[in-house]
């Protein structure tokens, strides 16, 4: 069985605990022409819109 050789410094052992490592929830903005929920800075999924302009034609 592996044994640690040395004992582990608390600051050690406390950065592999902390926060920094862990993922995020992407951030969603609401889509200012149909109101469905889009990444930011991407062509919104449902009507094909990015800043006010057509970029996708979707079929209604």
């Amino acid at each position: 069985m592996a044994v640690p050789k040395r004992k582990l410094s608390k600051a050690r052992r406390d950065k592999r605990r902390s926060n920094v490592w862990k993922l995020e929830a992407p951030s969603f903005v609401k889509c200012p022409h149909c109101g469905e929920l889009t990444l930011p800075h991407r062509v919104c999924k449902s009507c094909g819109y990015y800043k006010g302009k057509a970029v996708i034609r979707k079929e209604a």
